[in-house]
């Protein structure tokens, strides 16, 4: 009797060894939240909006890189210090919507940005 009195408690000895509970789970990271800067306000520069893509290209030169979405497209200028974008659209193409890199301090265009680019030609790809 002692005997097995002696085996049960080492069988449960090595039982509880064995089945040690799982590590726990340890939740995934929390992604960063790297917030979006908000858009800057909107307001076009008034000598470029409606403007012809012939007339901006005569003004600008040859852009570095142009996107065809449909029916849009979007011409990208690289200055030294900064990059344009003019959205062009309708019948005929014309400007609908120009962004700079960085952005003016009141609008989505920095004019500075865009009388630069108008002086030194646009570096093209």
């Amino acid at each position: 009797m002692m005997r097995r009195l002696t085996l049960l408690l080492m069988l449960l000895a090595v039982a509880g060894c064995a089945t040690k509970a799982p590590p726990p789970v340890q939740p995934p990271p929390a992604p960063s939240s790297s917030a979006i800067p908000p858009a800057p306000p909107r307001g076009e520069p008034g000598q470029y909006l409606n403007m012809a893509a012939p007339s901006l290209q005569a003004a600008l030169g040859r852009p570095a890189f142009v996107r065809k979405d449909g029916t849009t497209e979007m011409w990208r200028y690289d200055g030294v210090a900064c990059r344009a974008f003019f959205f062009l659209y309708g019948s005929p193409l014309a400007v609908r919507h120009v962004e700079t890199l960085p952005h003016g301090a009141q609008s989505a265009a920095d004019i500075e940005c865009l009388n630069a680019l108008r002086v030194a030609p646009a570096k093209t790809s």
